[in-house]
């Protein structure tokens, strides 16, 4: 009988575990089975809009384009000046206006003056990468959060730049959600920043 019972015992064992496995097996498969998306699952943004027409670059982006622009006219002009000084000062010298040590004095002045110019433009410029580089990592912060909170509930399971899309049906576009958050977001950082 004890020989009996032990693989009776032993039989039922592997047999409930393989029934334990089995039914794992197939939750694990339920679980990992891809689930079906529908077209309500899926929205698009068309982000280059949003960024043109948020608050913050109405506000401080379009300045800081402007003062790039200033920047970079300065620059132009300031250059503009030191050739037209230096081809004065070779026009002299071919006329026989100043004497060769007088003309080497002022050439060296002249690129004295390029050399600050050009350290002093170099500055401007990291400066205004700087700036640029830290309002775009804003902009993207708004946007980012802003979708964030849209789809907070998980309503969407797949939102995408408009950029990338060839064809869509337009009322899969969030891009005015988009842009009312990201105006949200911004004028509540621009108020927490003032206090």
């Amino acid at each position: 009988m004890k020989k009996t019972l032990f693989p009776a015992l032993a039989a039922s064992l592997l047999l409930a575990a393989c029934g334990s496995n089995n039914a794992e097996q197939a939750q694990t498969a339920t679980e990992t089975a891809p689930q079906q998306v529908v077209s309500s699952d899926i929205a698009y943004v068309q982000v280059e809009a949003v960024l043109a027409q948020c608050d913050l670059y109405q506000t401080e982006g379009v300045a800081l384009q402007e003062k790039t622009q200033k920047a970079q006219k300065s620059w132009a002009q300031r250059e503009k000046n030191l050739q037209a000084e230096a081809a004065q000062l070779q026009e002299k010298y071919e006329k026989g206006l100043i004497t060769s040590r007088d003309a080497q004095a002022q050439q060296e002045s002249i690129q004295k003056k390029v050399a600050s110019y050009q350290a002093n433009a170099q500055k401007e410029a990291q400066t205004l990468d700087e700036e640029n580089f830290v309002f775009s990592n804003r902009a993207q912060d708004l946007l980012q959060r802003a979708v964030k909170e849209i789809n907070a509930d998980g309503k969407y399971k797949l939102i995408i730049n408009a950029s990338a899309l060839i064809d869509a049906d337009t009322t899969l576009n969030i891009t005015p959600a988009v842009l009312a958050k990201v105006n949200e977001l911004y004028a509540a950082d621009k108020k927490n920043a003032q206090k």
